[in-house]
């Protein structure tokens, strides 16, 4: 085998190699990983000189989109051993697969009392579905065990197993753990008690070898964004005889044979599952990164890959206060991690490495069933793929070691003149809940005089990474909220973080508006420090009759901030709106 060459495969990469400042290290893999120059042109040769509606013209054009789109369908099913290319579907991606699966098959197949199979290492993707499945039909779900090390507990699947069981479905890697799940032997052992199996294979077909005649499943289900391949793409594998005894998932454009209306035929397969104009663009550049990942060869990528995987493993175990979620005997690209001394919010390490140009993932990773049983809310989560590099593992740690000891040092003493002084007026907060509160004052002259302020600050930072390290410096700096004080009637839902907000009348007044607030979050600190100096001391009217959106996007925060970070933010905004309102009430 010649020796892997990781700086011939960056080359391939277009955003590998922009002269980014500071360095793209790119950790974010098991979300979706980038794509080669092979497949993006491969796209765009597609537009530019081949596009046409597939399947339904004689004219050259579609003839030759039909032909690639085909094509693609037969790279599919060389790529994971189907039987034959029409046990393929194209997909949007691995979640609409297993929809269509529990629509499909299981409204036609589940009935009261039929048991679903699910673990709890799976993707909201793979549970959701179910339940609303298991709600139309009447069938119940049951939930494989994890032990601590975050591998399947499989005594308690052979427990849960029955005749009752009518399909497992379950996930072949942990997109937050990296487990990977013996699924040959639960295929076995589910179809002896009578079961189907579906395999969520979305963490998996990027890293190792996929046979789905070997491994005998019934459905296997992947996304095209995680295979070096375009969004909005993703195969549903069957087999034949179950494909065909369901029904369509939709009805519309070439899924028929023939349309009448008193009755429709439909198309053989894989038609019937495609209704309406598929995308092509993505099957053709899907077809082209399996191509080229099965250049490079498994055998490679998979050597190249666990040794990234155990040198992280590792390094970041001899961060101090870091601790490693999961320790399954197999892990598969995803290393996921909290910071507990001193406790640092998932947020606030994403958004601290991000300014040092290292993109990871926080959050619970729609796995918050998993995160449930962890004990915890969310994990910082850095996911490897074939062009990272060793010294990318160390830049990460090393850049986790100094997010830790500036952590212990304690926020900066940054001198930014109006908030800076606005905190430093608004004195302690007192723990009780009997002790009257300390309300910061307000802010001279009006909401828009407020926001202009703001403006005049942020305008003077040179670029997002500063006014992002001026914000987190603001939530470090902002007073807690009272732990009385933080009740569930007091949270605001929306944001992914903890948050928590309470608004009163100003004391001898009828429409002044003050409030606290506060997250777990650093970042979110500072946008609430944003919220006080906008709102407090202002009348209820002029609060509701501001533009807020025009303001945050005036900031950047609608091009910079994640949409939960945005959702939450617009939380906190229509609470204090609601309230303001009952005043003119």
């Amino acid at each position: 085998m010649k020796a892997y060459d990781v700086a011939a495969i960056r080359a391939q990469f277009p955003i590998l190699t922009r002269p980014w400042e500071p360095p793209l290290i790119y950790l974010d893999n098991a979300a979706s990983t980038q794509q080669p120059a092979c497949v993006i042109e491969a796209v765009a040769d597609y537009h530019r000189g081949q596009h046409a509606n597939i399947h339904r013209a004689v004219h050259r054009l579609s003839q030759t989109a039909t032909l690639l789109y085909e094509q693609a369908r037969e790279r599919v099913a060389r790529f994971i051993n189907a039987q034959e290319p029409a046990e393929c579907i194209f997909t949007r991606g691995t979640t609409e697969s297993i929809n269509l699966v529990a629509a499909s098959w299981g409204r036609a197949n589940l009935k009261p009392g039929d048991e679903i199979l699910l673990s709890t290492l799976e993707h909201h993707s793979n549970i959701v579905p179910w339940q609303m499945v298991a709600e139309a039909t009447g069938a119940h779900i049951r939930v494989i065990s994890i032990d601590d090390s975050g591998e399947l507990d499989l005594d308690a699947f052979r427990r849960l197993l029955s005749k009752r069981t009518r399909i497992l479905a379950i996930t072949q890697v942990s997109n937050a753990l990296g487990t990977v799940n013996p699924v040959a032997e639960l295929i076995a052992e589910a179809h002896a008690a009578g079961a189907l199996v579906l395999i969520d294979g979305a963490q998996w077909v990027a890293h190792g070898p996929t046979d789905v005649q070997a491994l005998d499943a019934d459905f296997y289900v992947f996304s095209g964004h995680k295979l070096y391949g375009p969004t909005g793409i993703g195969v549903l594998y069957g087999k034949r005889r179950w494909l065909e005894s369901m029904s369509p998932y939709q009805g519309g454009g070439d899924m028929i044979e023939r349309v009448s209306f008193e009755q429709t035929l439909y198309a053989d397969l894989p038609n019937r599952f495609e209704a309406g104009t598929p995308h092509i663009a993505g099957a053709i550049g899907l077809g082209v990164a399996i191509d080229w990942l099965s250049g490079i060869g498994f055998a490679a990528i998979s050597a190249h890959e666990e040794g990234l995987v155990g040198a992280a493993v590792t390094r970041l175990a001899e961060v101090p206060g870091l601790v490693i979620q999961g320790r399954p005997r197999q892990r598969a690209g995803v290393v996921s991690w909290v910071m507990v001394d001193p406790p640092i919010a998932t947020l606030d390490i994403g958004a601290a490495l991000d300014l040092r140009g290292i993109c990871i993932r926080t959050g619970h990773h729609c796995c918050q069933p998993l995160m449930d049983r962890l004990g915890i809310s969310s994990t910082a989560r850095a996911s490897f793929a074939l062009y990272n590099q060793l010294a990318e593992v160390e830049a990460l740690a090393a850049a986790l070691q100094e997010i830790r000891e500036k952590a212990i040092r304690g926020p900066r003493q940054a001198e930014h003149r109006h908030l800076g002084g606005f905190f430093e007026d608004a004195g302690e907060t007192p723990a009780l809940p009997e002790t009257p509160i300390a309300f910061p004052p307000a802010s001279a002259g009006s909401v828009q005089a407020a926001a202009d302020g703001i403006i005049e600050e942020f305008d003077l930072l040179p670029d997002w990474p500063a006014r992002y390290q001026y914000l987190i410096d603001l939530g470090e700096r902002l007073p807690p909220m009272p732990e009385p004080l933080k009740t569930e009637a007091n949270t605001v839902r929306g944001c992914q973080s903890q948050v928590w907000l309470v608004a009163r009348l100003r004391p001898g007044t009828v429409d002044i508006v003050e409030f606290l607030a506060d997250s777990d979050v650093a970042l979110v600190r500072g946008l609430i420090a944003l919220l006080l100096r906008l709102y407090v001391g202002q009348r209820a009217q002029e609060i509701i009759g501001f533009d807020i959106r025009s303001f945050f996007n005036r900031l950047g925060l609608d091009q910079h901030l994640s949409l939960s970070r945005r959702n939450g933010l617009e939380a906190m905004v229509a609470r204090l709106h609601e309230f303001a309102r009952t005043l003119g009430r």
